[in-house]
This record gives structure tokens, C-alpha cells and sequence, in this order.
């Protein structure tokens, strides 16, 4: 069963856990070639430790724009956030990012890009090279690792991407779209494979990292989350947060809960609803 979150502690026992991300009142104002453009108003969320939350909505709502202020590659221009308690002002190394394009550098090889991240951050990537080789053998390319990206599927080719945000350990993953270029059935298998990284089946969500995770897929948010927020049209504001009340872990069968399916339903009417509502304040388009 699907229930609406009223407050930030909503979330039951998530309450009781610390704040990793906490965004305050936070707006986002850039200017375009045809005049400014609000694209984010007034965004209040917190994201406690080891939570998994989606963010769904229309597209140009800001999702992308709102995980790259967290990552503190894009400033707010009102409000604040703060990242385990530090507020956002450059680039935070506590987070990997995910995209949905997997971005290998197509002359280096799978085990080179995945160690990429630790060559710019001027460590010894000989000292991760045993961490890199044991990512890709989670994720089942450990026989591919001197390959490079075109010799690779798509799947591949991101399953690579997301040993690559986890080899410097981040305890915050940032995931933009990163199954939406994959075929359907990919797609499903890289979802069980992320709840798997992620620590599903562990004994205390303290040893999970605390993921955020842009989808335009509603089944795919209520699928994977701990709570889906739902964003609004640009300006995005966050419409409603839903706690995902169908037990873990979960696995292929799951997807045919039937709470899952309603949760998925309501998430849908809700944004349905507000786009109608929005082109009837536009009015007619002819």
C-alpha cells in the first residue's frame, strides 16, 4: 500500500534516521537567450540515510536540474542545500553520478574508465584496482574488463558506468535517467541489479547509500523506492512525496504486486490531472 507523506518525517522510521540531504526552500532561476527562466520554485525535501527516493514528473519539471544543485555542480539562486549536514557550495565528492548516457571513453578500457574518477582526483588508481575488478564482478563483467565500450552492449556499457560513480565508495548516488536508452527487458534487469548493489537484502539500511534517482517511468520509481517524489510543470515544486509500503526486497515477481500497480495508478492520475489543469490556465492552442 501506497501512503501520502504529509511532512518531512512522514516516512515513519525514516524519521527517526539522520538527514543526508536536506533541501530547503530552494529555487533555481538561470537566464536563456530569450530571458530568465525559472526553473525550480521553492523545493523543501529531506532524504534521510540509506533511503532510496525517486523523483518523477513531467519533462522540463527539473528533476536533472535538482540533482545537479545537490551534486553542487549547479548553485540554487534562493534557498539552500546541504549535503550530511554541509551546505552545497561547489562540487560535493560525497556523491557519484549516474547519467543516462554511460559516457565511457571509448579508448580506454572497462577497467580504465570505471578507475577514471580516481586518476582526477590524483590518488594511485593501482591502490583501486582490486576494488574496480571486484565492482565489475558484481555486476557480472569481470570477463570483460580489458574490453573497450563498443565491444560492450548497452547494459554493459552502464552496468560499467555504475561501477564507475561506486569506486570511490560515495555514500550518496545520484542517478539521472540511467536505464531510460536501455530496451525494456535491460531495463528491469538493471533495476534488480541496482536494489542488489545497493544492499537490499542487507540486515540494517545503515550499510546502504542513500540513492536519488530521476525517472520519467512511474512502475520503474514505485518499483525501486522507498518514496516517489512528484514533481510539478515548471517551476518544478515538489506536488507530493508517497511512501512505497510494498515489502522488500523485491524482485521480479514484484512487479506484479498489485499495490504496485495502484501506487503507479495515483502517481499517474496525479500527474495527469495537474496537466490538465495546467493547459486549461493556457487555455485554447489554436
Amino acid at each position: 500500500m501506497a501512503t501520502l507523506d504529509t511532512g518531512p518525517h512522514a516516512a515513519g522510521e525514516a524519521g527517526a534516521r539522520r538527514v543526508m540531504i536536506r533541501v530547503d526552500g530552494a529555487g533555481m532561476i538561470y537566464q536563456a537567450d530569450s530571458g530568465p527562466v525559472e526553473a525550480l520554485r521553492d523545493i523543501t525535501l529531506e532524504i534521510f540515510e540509506g533511503e532510496f527516493v525517486a523523483l518523477v514528473g513531467p519533462s522540463g519539471c527539473g528533476k536533472s536540474t535538482l540533482m545537479r544543485a545537490i551534486a553542487g555542480l549547479r548553485p540554487v539562486t534562493s534557498g539552500s542545500i546541504s549535503v550530511d549536514g554541509s551546505r552545497v557550495e561547489k562540487p560535493v565528492p560525497k556523491v557519484g553520478m549516474v547519467f543516462q548516457a554511460a559516457l565511457l571513453l571509448k579508448w580506454r578500457s572497462v577497467l580504465d574508465n570505471v578507475l577514471l574518477p580516481v586518476e582526477l582526483s590524483d590518488q594511485n588508481p593501482s591502490q583501486f584496482r582490486d576494488r574496480a575488478i571486484e565492482l565489475l564482478q558484481l555486476v557480472g563483467l569481470g570477463d570483460f574488463i580489458h574490453k573497450r565500450p563498443a565491444e560492450l552492449s548497452g547494459g554493459m556499457q552502464q552496468r560499467a558506468s555504475l561501477c564507475r560513480a561506486l569506486i570511490m565508495d560515495p555514500p550518496i548516488l545520484l542517478m539521472d535517467e540511467p536505464f531510460g536508452a536501455l530496451d525494456a527487458m535491460t531495463r528491469d534487469e538493471m533495476n534488480i541489479e541496482l536494489l542488489r548493489i545497493w544492499g537490499e537484502s542487507s540486515s540494517t539500511s545503515r550499510q546502504r547509500k542513500t540513492i536519488v534517482f530521476v525517472t520519467h517511468s512511474i512502475p520503474e520509481a514505485a518499483f525501486l523506492a522507498d518514496r516517489v517524489v512528484v514533481m510539478s510543470a515548471r517551476p518544478g515544486r515538489v506536488a507530493s512525496i508517497r511512501t512505497v509500503q510494498i515489502a522488500r526486497p523485491r524482485v521480479a515477481e514484484t512487479r506484479a504486486d498489485p499495490e504496485l500497480g495502484r501506487l503507479s495508478f495515483e502517481i499517474y492520475s496525479e500527474l495527469a490531472g495537474t496537466a490538465a489543469k495546467r493547459d486549461a490556465r493556457a487555455g485554447p492552442q489554436w
